[in-house]
């Protein structure tokens, strides 16, 4: 009789999850070296900077696996409109998180999703459903809570809420290209075009990097692209249903690195509204799943 144990075997949706997770817990390390990095320099300079490190670890994996071919080949008019709405949130955000604390720009941020579901309707003539319309709604009342509009509202909140509204944008871009590129290919084009649409606010705000600065640098271009290919590998191994509530744990990251890194600990109002927010880009994904 065999008393060896079978090998133990990994079905491709568990990979999956382990790879978001890992994904969704990592992301929030660019915001914190973003966050810790804007004491000394412009956020606008460290877009750029984001961008420029990105696109210098992703251009030597494209060559190798592409030649000469690192750019997709067809809808370059909807790759520039993405790229566009991507580079305005990322900006926005990062002016954001020299501002207000991290769970609460990434908890404003989230807005994006939800406002994605009402551009659909008006712009790409979407059907309006009860489904949707809760989600807007839960949507809606999570983005007050945190915000509290008055006189004396926190720019940064204004800043991370715009940048969810680019984010947003982003994602309608996405839908109407309804393309299916080479992920790398993708990534290339985004690197290279975010950072020449970038370079003129670098020069402007332009400040060189201190010896001691470098590795944060490098890091905010690592940790980009490492969370990206993460999040690629994820969906191909699961489906989106499976996968989408996981980018929920990118709160949980932000408010870890945000506690032990900058001391920051989630206000009432904070934590009441990001709630509102998960419940309804949980709503939609349990509608999508169905």
């Amino acid at each position: 009789m065999n008393l060896a144990s079978p090998p133990s075997t990994r079905s491709p949706q568990t990979t999956g999850i382990i790879l978001m997770i890992v994904a969704m817990l990592f992301i929030p390390s660019v915001d914190g070296l973003a966050k810790y990095l804007s004491s000394g320099y412009s956020p606008l300079f460290l877009g750029w900077a984001r961008y420029a490190v990105a696109a210098l670890i992703v251009l030597p994996v494209a060559v190798w696996r592409n030649g000469t071919h690192i750019f997709p080949g067809e809808r370059r008019g909807p790759h520039l409109l993405r790229t566009l709405f991507l580079v305005l949130s990322m900006t926005l955000y990062f002016l954001a998180l020299a501002r207000i604390p991290l769970a609460t720009a990434i908890s404003v941020f989230f807005i994006g999703p939800i406002a994605a579901v009402l551009l659909s309707i008006f712009v790409l003539k979407e059907r309006m459903t009860w489904t949707k319309g809760i989600s807007l709604a839960l949507g809606f009342m999570g983005a007050i809570v945190i915000l509290r509009p008055g006189p004396d509202i926190n720019p940064g909140l204004l800043l991370a809420f715009a940048a969810g509204l680019a984010f947003a944008c982003y994602l309608i871009a996405t839908r109407a290209a309804a393309q299916q590129s080479d992920p790398i290919k993708t990534l290339a084009f985004q690197c290279v075009i975010g950072t020449l649409l970038l370079t003129p606010q670098a020069i402007a705000t332009w400040t060189v990097p201190q010896s001691g600065d470098l590795v944060f640098f490098l890091g905010l271009g690592f940790c980009s692209v490492f969370s990206h290919l993460l999040s690629i590998a994820a969906f191909r191994h699961a489906e989106a249903s499976l996968l989408a509530p996981l980018v929920y744990l990118e709160l949980l990251g932000a408010t870890l690195i945000g506690y032990f890194a900058f001391d920051e600990i989630p206000d009432i109002f904070t934590i009441v509204g990001a709630g509102f927010i998960i419940t309804a880009g949980l709503v939609l994904f349990r509608h999508r799943t169905r």
